[in-house]
């Protein structure tokens, strides 16, 4: 199996729909069901300086994405939200685990990034162990955060700090 991981294109707009058409996506995202390929088509079809798209490609098919929203507020320039989506065929297969690589090395290495935050739902134990293994913690919990098959699901807050901000790392675990 070759996993290779690049920055998205217009192009991928029909693969990237077809990952959000899986179940374990709808259910895990945030993104609406059943979204519909003009939109992802024009989504990637506009460039914007404040997101950043990876894809994930296992022989030449593209089967996930992850990406980095860059804060337009001035005060939290230092801070971004990321997700991410894996089509449900490839999973436990190190695509999420890829893609959460790539993402953390754009983000400490090349968008001068502090901190990194996330929401995942409290019962995706898989999604949040791969979380964990990037240095993310637990912030806390929002209740009844987003509805989700009719029934509204809580999720935690987690965040991870730049490993080279050592201060900032200690305090954050301190507080904990």
């Amino acid at each position: 199996m070759e996993l290779k991981i690049r920055h998205a294109e217009p192009a991928d707009f029909a693969a990237i729909h077809e990952t959000f058409m899986q179940s374990k996506a709808q259910g895990g995202t945030l993104q609406n069901p059943y979204p519909s390929a003009e939109m992802w088509r024009e989504r990637l079809s506009k460039s914007s300086a404040d997101f950043v798209l990876l894809v994930a490609l296992v022989d030449g098919k593209l089967v996930g994405n992850a990406g980095i929203h860059l804060s337009p507020r001035r005060r939290r320039t230092h801070a971004a939200d990321i997700g991410m989506a894996v089509h449900d065929q490839y999973h436990n297969l190190g695509v999420g685990t890829a893609l959460m690589g790539a993402i953390v090395d754009q983000a400490d290495n090349w968008l001068n990034l502090l901190r990194l935050e996330l929401t995942v739902f409290t019962e995706n134990e898989a999604a949040i162990k791969l979380y964990k293994k990037f240095g993310f913690v637990i912030e806390g919990t929002h209740i009844a955060y987003a509805l989700r098959d009719g029934v509204y699901a809580d999720v935690y807050a987690m965040a991870r700090l730049h490993p080279k901000q050592p201060i900032l790392k200690k305090r954050a675990t301190e507080e904990r």
